[in-house]
């Protein structure tokens, strides 16, 4: 024996020389795990589409068949993932004077023309009207403002 009493001790991972001289074979290390290369692992789920995303155009406008009532023709761009399936297009309308004064402002409901499908516009004409009394003869209306709540 060489004499020593424990096991080698350092920073060498080679086994001790066995009596004799000779080394013993050495052990081949554990091949490393398999991954696979970028790209060609499992495929992952396509992401999933934004919500629908609507923007309403400025108003554009029409006289009615009546003094308080007018058609309204707006459209609506659906810039997000998936289609706006159903809704509300709310309007707001102006009671103007015979000398231009602003006497009121009267909002109302209609469907929004839906579906409207991602990435697509649709272009929709409302009449919109309100009670005959609050627009005497003289006065006018002016609806200025359109806005859409969707599904």
């Amino acid at each position: 024996m060489d004499g020593s009493t424990g096991p080698p001790t350092g920073s060498s991972t080679a086994p001790a020389p066995r009596p004799g001289g000779s080394a013993p074979p050495p052990t081949p290390s554990p091949p490393p795990p398999v991954r696979p290369a970028p790209g060609t692992g499992t495929p992952s789920p396509p992401p999933t589409p934004g919500p629908a995303l609507l923007t309403v155009s400025a108003p554009v406008l029409a006289d009615g068949e009546r003094r308080w009532c007018e058609r309204v023709t707006v459209t609506f761009r659906n810039s997000g993932g998936t289609p706006a399936r159903s809704g509300t297009v709310t309007f707001a309308t102006h009671v103007i004077g015979a000398l231009g004064v602003h006497w009121a402002t009267l909002t109302s409901s209609q469907p929004l023309p839906a579906p409207i499908a991602a990435g697509a516009a649709r272009t929709e004409t409302y009449t919109v009207c309100v009670d005959s009394w609050r627009v005497p003869l003289g006065m006018r209306i002016d609806t200025r403002k359109v806005s859409a709540t969707w599904r």
